[in-house]
């Protein structure tokens, strides 16, 4: 039962960097400039010890590392969030607009304040900050601002696509992209969402990059070629940018701290397409024997949904 369960998770995509990105610059947007009144701990999970030392505290600024985020205070501290699969962060208070405020997406099962609210930080001003999660499998720390860089899970997090002008060194470069596979014999979609090897890349935009690069998930990375390994940086790059965009993916649990949801899961290229034709090969002057092959498929890689064209991803 329990097995059968965690496959089912493994299933579900995760929100990856785009949308812990979209997150950010929302949290930042409403955050910024409130300080800390109060906190209310609903489920011991999320005991905060050093709660007493974050209140009247002012809100700083709003990192990303990846898919972690970290809250800056004035106080020395930040509170470091997790959201994993299904946490949420949801803000109500004076810096949200009329328009955002008036819904309040589905997806935030039992609502704000309900049997899944686990923490709530009271700010100034009426503001709010919910954190919801319906799975528990997130978590909140509180850790000396100075340190997070250098913390546990963030510490160990591979260069990440996006340029960090957040105090992380570590972008990833082409000739760092070119090193990482050389290194592996690994499938490159399994490469790809290898924390530890490259920041915020999860199974959505792993298997969108691949197939916009036209590259077989299973291949081995370091066989990739020079020509094939420039198609896939470059793709990565363009899928996350595309998902930033549409404000991520709301497949499963993920919101906006405005309380919306993503629209990313509309405009995927391959992930969630089994079955269909692939959009590439149909535009090609291709044989209708051929065609008839290039049908989306899907496949599990290390126990991930994987989609791919039999046809165009060699």
């Amino acid at each position: 039962m329990h097995s059968t369960c965690y496959l089912l998770i493994l299933q579900i995509a995760m929100p990856e960097l785009p949308e812990v990105e979209t997150i950010r610059i929302q949290l930042e947007k409403y955050l910024v400039g409130h300080r800390i009144k109060d906190i209310e701990i609903r489920n011991a999970k999320y005991a905060i010890p050093e709660k007493k030392d974050l209140i009247d505290s002012k809100i700083k600024g709003v990192r990303r590392f990846a898919k972690v985020l970290s809250i800056d205070l004035s106080n020395g501290y930040s509170i470091v969030i997790h959201i994993k699969l299904t946490g949420q962060l949801i803000y109500r208070g004076p810096n949200l607009s009329a328009r955002g405020g008036l819904t309040l997406s589905p997806k935030v099962v039992g609502g704000l304040g309900g049997k899944h609210t686990h923490v709530i930080f009271y700010l100034d001003r009426n503001g709010v900050l919910y954190y919801n999660d319906v799975r528990r499998f997130g978590w909140i720390k509180v850790i000396e601002t100075e340190k997070v860089t250098g913390t546990g899970f963030i510490g160990k997090l591979g260069p990440e696509p996006f340029a960090s002008a957040q105090g992380r060194p570590g972008k990833l470069t082409l000739k760092l992209f070119k090193e990482i596979l050389s290194k592996s014999r690994r499938p490159i979609k399994i490469l790809l969402m290898d924390q530890a090897k490259i920041g915020g890349v999860g199974n959505i935009y792993a298997n969108d990059a691949l197939w916009l690069a036209g590259i077989n998930p299973k291949k081995e990375s370091k066989k990739l070629g020079n020509e094939e390994i420039k198609k896939s940086y470059d793709a990565i790059h363009k899928v996350l940018k595309e998902g930033l965009k549409f404000g991520g993916a709301s497949e499963l649990a993920f919101v906006t701290p405005d309380g919306s949801e993503g629209e990313y899961q509309k405009h995927t290229l391959v992930y969630g397409h089994h079955g269909e034709p692939c959009s590439r090969c149909d535009k090609q002057s291709l044989s209708k024997k051929i065609l008839q092959k290039s049908i989306i498929q899907k496949f599990f890689l290390s126990g991930r949904g994987t989609y791919f064209c039999p046809v165009c991803q060699k």
